[in-house]
């Protein structure tokens, strides 16, 4: 009896401090959540989405730094989604199950916790320095792609794990290839559990700051880059720049460009969360 009061004690402890740090969670990120709108709300307009930079805070705005991240995130899409899916692929259903190929997995889950920093000084030597691209938006989509890809290689393997052994017997019972099972009948049950990897980690790529600046991401940019080879800069760097600044009213400028990226954060972690919920779903069919 006394051994169950113990346990019964230290259960409803660790439930109760659970219970006060995750309150206290919602608490400071509704206070800073607060605190930003009330702030940047009366800053967003038109004319602050689709200006360009300025050092007056009042004509300033953040056209070069929403439309230099729309480039990073598709340049990086396009590199890291094809070569991580298709890693994931090999990985899980081509891979022999050797001692080799477990270190292989564990060095993959360890790279995902790598500082991003270190990609970035990585990026600097290879995509910078010795591929000369400069600091241009394809050597931070270089980067940023090798940031991401373990994330998407371990999601891959996850969401092709959890498909039912069943399926591919099925398909191989029917005369199917190896390749045609998994083109035809493992992907696409695994597509949800794809996709919303994918989507988590491009919204980590948006927030991203330290790799591009780096490989000499600059913060004050006064064109629209328009090809992969130009100069760029993004919105965490733009808010980066506004918030060192001792006048308020960059202050102001950077609480609307902190909501602008929080919105594209939050529309893109809601559609990972709506594909991992449709993928549930039809799995558990």
């Amino acid at each position: 009896m006394r051994d169950m009061d113990r346990n019964r004690i230290i259960d409803n402890a660790f439930r109760y401090v659970g219970l006060f740090c995750t309150a206290l969670g919602i608490i400071v990120l509704a206070v800073f959540l607060g605190d930003i709108l009330i702030t940047g709300l009366t800053r967003i307009d038109w004319s602050f989405l689709t200006s360009l930079p300025s050092r007056r805070a009042a004509r300033a705005g953040i056209l070069t730094a929403w439309t230099g991240t729309a480039w990073i995130l598709g340049l990086t899409a396009l590199i890291a989604i094809p070569l991580g899916v298709c890693a994931g692929i090999y990985l899980q259903e081509y891979g022999a199950r050797s001692r080799f190929a477990r270190i292989i997995e564990v060095n993959i889950a360890n790279l995902a916790g790598v500082p991003s920093v270190i990609y970035g000084l990585l990026g600097l030597q290879i995509f910078v320095r010795t591929l000369h691209m400069g600091n241009s938006l394809l050597a931070g989509a270089f980067t940023l792609a090798l940031l991401i890809l373990p994330t998407i290689i371990v999601a891959t393997r996850e969401a092709l794990k959890a498909v039912p052994a069943t399926l591919r017997e099925a398909s191989y019972g029917m005369g199917a290839t190896r390749w045609q099972t998994i083109r035809h009948q493992v992907l696409p049950a695994a597509s949800g559990g794809i996709l919303t990897g994918i989507i988590l980690a491009l919204s980590r790529a948006v927030g991203e700051t330290a790799p591009l600046i780096v490989i000499g991401a600059l913060a004050y940019v006064p064109f629209v880059a328009e090809s992969p080879l130009d100069e760029f800069t993004v919105l965490p760097i733009q808010i980066f720049n506004w918030v060192s600044r001792p006048q308020e009213a960059f202050l102001v400028n950077a609480a609307a460009a902190i909501i602008v990226l929080l919105a594209i954060t939050f529309i893109m972690n809601g559609i990972a969360v709506y594909l991992r919920n449709r993928w549930q779903k039809k799995v558990s069919w």
